[in-house]
């Protein structure tokens, strides 16, 4: 039932005029697309996950992307896939339930209204989670939404 939510919304950084990555979270994750250059073999595309950082390039060139995530993830759990012309990195969040304003440090950062969005979408997802019986797609939140990670006691880790 999940699935009748708002769909995430895939956010662009753009760098000028020239978009860098795509990305989304759920819950559990943080999902970041980054459309591949043609014509370069995909065996020579690289990703590094770090608990903190992130590493994407291609082999023998400087890195495409090199930075700090904004928060730790779980490198054991998170992962990268090549899918047609698209680079998909998955990242675990450490911290279910916690509202990423960006994957990365300092760059591609949601404005306040965006990020409140991103949070009382994860906060119907959450409720979804914990009570499969029950159709949230038309729900809304008036005025603040609690933090999806803390209210009522946290998320439970069943």
């Amino acid at each position: 039932m999940s699935e009748k939510l708002a769909p995430e919304k895939r956010h662009s950084f753009f760098h000028g005029s020239q978009k860098v990555f795509e990305w989304d979270q759920t819950l559990e994750e943080v999902n970041v697309y980054i459309t591949l250059p043609p014509n370069v073999p995909t065996k020579l595309f690289y990703c590094k996950i770090q608990s903190k950082h992130v590493e994407v390039g291609i082999k023998g060139n400087p890195p495409y992307l090199n930075h700090d995530l904004s928060c730790p993830v779980k490198t054991d759990s998170s992962f990268w896939t090549l899918e047609d012309d698209t680079l998909h990195i998955t990242l675990q969040k450490r911290e279910k339930g916690h509202t990423w304003s960006s994957p990365i440090v300092g760059e591609g950062q949601l404005d306040p209204y965006s990020t409140d969005l991103e949070q009382k979408r994860l906060m119907l997802q959450r409720f979804q989670e914990e009570n499969p019986g029950f159709d949230f797609s038309q729900a809304q939140f008036s005025g603040n939404c609690p933090d999806p990670r803390t209210f009522m006691g946290g998320i439970r880790s069943d």
